[in-house]
């Protein structure tokens, strides 16, 4: 089959590689429906994360069921299927409390650019669609598997309630998917922190009601200055770094909370200053396998349209094209049809 590998900063190939097979009697092969560039990608890409050897790349997936183990249960051929970037039991203490990436078995699912995948732990890991879904669907059905079930993660962790106004740090896909959760929250309003047209005109479809163009302490001051010198109720943290972190709990109200989820990259927290703060941070890697049925179902009813952050379609051979033009913003994310 053919699938991406990166073999060092801005290199990245399509390249022949050998088909998935399955280990353990609980894999699952599946044939990739659609897959997409990550904005997490983007570390190794950039260089920020060393790349010292050839890697397969991508975590964001749908397909349909080619093969299964023999002790896979409920996953079947022929099935369209959805999964996470952690593969899971889904039946042990931290996954039963709802944090399958925690899960005491738990595999990063890796090597999803690409024709076919190996997913371990098929049973706890894969939701399957009722039916087929239609082509117009699978975009947004993509985005389940990663950016909508962390923005709406972020959304969960930072407690957004009804009535509340909520900040939402970062305007990438998951930014942008904070902004819709929130929305379907019941925030009464969203400030969005964003210097591109593009990205601020889909973040007040998705509900946005402010957008901030400044960042780091002018940021916060901004957002202080448009609750009346209080501060949001909520504010979710979507980029990880250590700007964006200072950023997200400057912005808080005291008794408010930061909801975060981007991969920290040099994020160090001063515990004095935030001990005297009064805001609570909860985040981590978005336990998506929680958020799959009740997302499937928005996404199959019409409810959300998450597929929107796609702004670039490309074939699996075009892949480098996808990195490029995240890693320059010109495309919000990336999809690849195999």
């Amino acid at each position: 089959m053919r699938g991406t590998v990166i073999h060092a900063p801005g290199d990245v190939r399509l390249e022949d590689r050998a088909d998935p097979r399955l280990i353990a009697p609980t894999d699952a092969i599946i044939r990739i429906s659609a897959a997409c560039v990550c904005g997490s990608d983007l570390w190794d890409y950039r260089g920020v994360n060393p790349v010292t050897q050839p890697v397969p790349m991508g975590h964001e997936y749908v397909g349909v069921v080619e093969e299964v183990g023999s002790d896979v249960a409920t996953i079947k051929p022929g099935q369209f299927v959805i999964g996470s970037f952690f593969a899971s039991d889904n039946t042990c203490p931290n996954c039963r409390a709802g944090y399958q990436t925690s899960c005491i078995h738990r595999e990063l699912v890796g090597g999803a650019q690409a024709e076919a995948l190996r997913v371990p732990l098929a049973d706890g890991t894969l939701v399957a669609t009722p039916d087929l879904p239609a082509p117009e669907l699978i975009p947004s059905l993509l985005t389940l598997s990663d950016v909508m079930g962390t923005g709406w993660f972020a959304a969960v962790a930072a407690q957004v309630k009804p009535g509340q106004t909520v900040a939402v740090v970062g305007d990438g896909a998951v930014g942008l998917l904070g902004v819709l959760a929130a929305n379907r929250f019941g925030a009464e309003r969203i400030i969005v922190m964003s210097r591109h047209e593009t990205r601020q005109k889909l973040a007040t479809e998705y509900g946005a009601t402010d957008i901030v163009t400044e960042r780091g302490d002018e940021g916060a001051a901004r957002i202080k200055e448009l609750t009346g010198g209080i501060g949001a109720d909520a504010v979710l943290e979507c980029v990880g770094t250590a700007e964006s972190m200072r950023q997200a709990v400057a912005s808080t109200r005291p008794g408010g909370y930061v909801g975060y989820v981007g991969v920290p990259h040099g994020v160090r927290l001063n515990g004095e200053e935030l001990f005297f703060t009064h805001v609570g941070l909860h985040g981590g890697p978005a336990p998506v396998r929680r958020f799959l049925p009740e997302l499937i179902d928005l996404v199959l009813k019409g409810d959300i349209n998450p597929g929107k952050v796609f702004d670039l379609t490309l074939p699996l051979d075009q892949v480098a094209e996808g990195y490029r033009a995240m890693s320059e913003r010109r495309a919000i994310k990336a999809l690849l049809q195999p």
